[in-house]
């Protein structure tokens, strides 16, 4: 008699991502956990009574992907609204925002995102460009990177944003040289208009966490840290959605939700919203599940492409020359150092957005002073981005105890690199840029994530750029991005799986192919080690399992 809670894999290399960086070629999952790896021998009691035997026919069997910083609810959103991710000119996405404002006219504004700055000029689009295809109907898209938004003059007037207009603390109105708002609204400024669109509903939430998760384990992803989830508030959220899933039951991915540090918050207000986040905390474990919220996110600075990125010099301008400008820091060093140590203190671990060199310092100082406060508690902070670091703050990752968590499809040569940053950092810093071999051989804990929507989520691009420097829809005789930070291909897929589920807590759960852990399991189309490593992102992802449940089949 079979027994269908039984499925044994065989035939096929098993990437196991274990301490010892061991293998397999076989493996048997009962009742959603591992309870043998090895070869045919050990998994042979449960052969004969399988409800499924797959035979891997020499594809690699690996952990699920852990997804270590990534919005998968805001980009379900933008999958469901104006979706212009696949687009790399002004022209895809003028047809895009056409078709969807032609399929769409009853809808009060246009909503939805995903461009990319490489497309325009100095990286700004405009909103006469936006109004070629949208009328007189106001218009919010963000970018690939939620620090900007392109808008429309109708979103403009609603809003009241004029030359008159001054630019806010957090943020940059684009203007012409007359002063005029051109349409580009980055980091905070964005908020001058966002605050006036329609607010998401419900509804809106989980249908977009129900199809953020579907895109996600077609990639192989069981896991993830979301690195954006608001509780301040009654309203709708992203929080109450991962909630309602887990009551559901259609929650399938293990979850961290990264609770969001508001950055207006003043030091005396400090210890309430620890407090606000502690009851959150508990509210949340009570529920019982695959939703965990013991993390907070602080973001600590903006982007390099729009000159908000802290850097601890000036940018310099088109001649080459310093400016005074180095960047913005959304939180500063001392109050950090306070808001860090008490979340530790708290037992919170916190999840850092720190681009530039300046933020990585003062997010490694506030680690440090965290620990000297607290004593060496298992909080697992990390940074993720980590675009600029000095090379005197590689080392104090492991010395600090605070881990790196990549976004690797961003280390390669491609418009906005090589127009929008590279000028403005110079020759040397730009030399410091996502140092992955620097930070490995210097002993930190990497941990991977996509940061999806702003990047493609898919793992094995992103791997394929760790151990390539080069994107592998770079055109032909496109040179490596400092070659000499590469990463292997193992380190690499032990990050994104073993690295990944540490940052999360669920290295005793998932992460690895270890027996007693669960089943969160990935088969790939070929194995990537038996061919070049500039193949890395041919392969493809046949099946995702959960828990042991099927989540998809290509």
């Amino acid at each position: 008699m079979t027994d269908q809670s039984t499925t044994v894999f065989r035939n096929g290399p098993v990437f196991r991502a274990d301490a010892a960086r061991s293998w397999a070629t076989a493996v048997a999952v009962r009742d959603g956990s591992i309870v043998a790896v090895g070869g045919d021998e050990e998994v042979a009691p449960y052969l004969r009574d399988a409800g499924e035997v797959v035979d891997l026919e020499g594809r690699l069997l690996l952990p699920g992907f852990v997804d270590a910083h990534v919005h998968p609810v805001m980009g379900g959103l933008e999958r469901i609204r104006c979706d212009l991710t696949d687009g790399h000119a002004l022209a895809d996405y003028q047809a895009t925002i056409g078709e969807y404002v032609d399929r769409h006219p009853g809808r009060p504004w246009v909503l939805g995102g995903g461009w990319s700055m490489g497309a325009f000029e100095n990286g700004c689009p405009t909103a006469a460009q936006l109004d070629a295809v949208v009328g007189d109907r106001p218009a919010f898209l963000p970018n690939r990177d939620h620090h900007s938004a392109w808008v429309s003059s109708r979103a403009l007037d609603l809003a009241g944003i004029d030359a008159s207009t001054p630019d806010p603390a957090d943020g940059r109105i684009e203007r012409d040289a007359s002063g005029r708002p051109t349409g580009a609204l980055h980091e905070g400024a964005a908020g001058l208009v966002e605050r006036l669109v329609p607010a998401t509903t419900q509804a809106d939430f989980d249908e977009a966490l129900a199809v953020g998760q579907a895109y996600l384990h077609s990639l192989g992803v069981v896991g993830w840290q979301d690195a954006w989830v608001e509780v301040d508030g009654d309203g709708p959220s992203v929080h109450a959605a991962y909630l309602r899933a887990q009551a559901a039951g259609t929650l399938t991915a293990r979850v961290v939700g990264c609770l969001w540090w508001p950055r207006e918050r003043t030091p005396d207000e400090v210890a309430d919203q620890v407090a606000r986040f502690v009851a959150v905390r508990e509210q949340t474990a009570g529920a019982g599940g695959r939703y965990d919220a013991g993390t907070v996110k602080i973001m600590l600075d903006g982007v390099a492409e729009t000159g908000t990125a802290a850097m601890l010099e000036p940018y310099l301008d088109r001649c080459g020359h310093p400016t005074g400008n180095t960047g913005l820091s959304f939180v500063g060093g001392q109050l950090l150092r306070s808001i860090v140590s008490r979340l530790d203190a708290a037992g919170f671990q916190v999840h850092f957005h720190a681009l530039g060199d300046r933020a990585v310092r003062d997010a490694l100082d506030a680690v440090a002073a965290a620990r000297r406060a607290n004593g060496t508690g298992d909080r697992r902070h990390h940074l993720a981005h980590l675009q600029v670091v000095h090379p005197d703050d590689v080392r104090r990752f492991r010395e600090v105890g605070a881990a790196a968590t990549l976004q690797a499809l961003w280390a390669t040569h491609e418009p906005e690199m090589d127009e929008l940053t590279i000028p403005f950092l110079g020759d040397r810093r730009a030399g410091w840029q996502y140092p992955f071999g620097d930070l490995y051989r210097s002993g930190a804990t990497l941990a991977m994530g996509s940061d999806w929507p702003v990047s493609s989520p898919d793992p094995l691009a992103a791997i394929h750029v760790a151990a390539n420097r080069v994107s592998p829809v770079a055109p032909a005789g496109t040179p490596a991005f400092l070659p000499g930070q590469a990463l292997p291909l193992s380190v690499a897929l032990a990050a994104y799986t073993a690295g990944s589920s540490y940052v999360s807590r669920l290295e005793g759960v998932s992460g690895s192919v270890s027996v007693g852990h669960s089943a969160d399991l990935v088969v790939l189309d070929r194995d990537p080690f038996a061919h070049p490593t500039t193949q890395i992102a041919r392969a493809r992802v046949d099946r995702t399992y959960a828990g042991g449940r099927l989540v998809h089949q290509a």
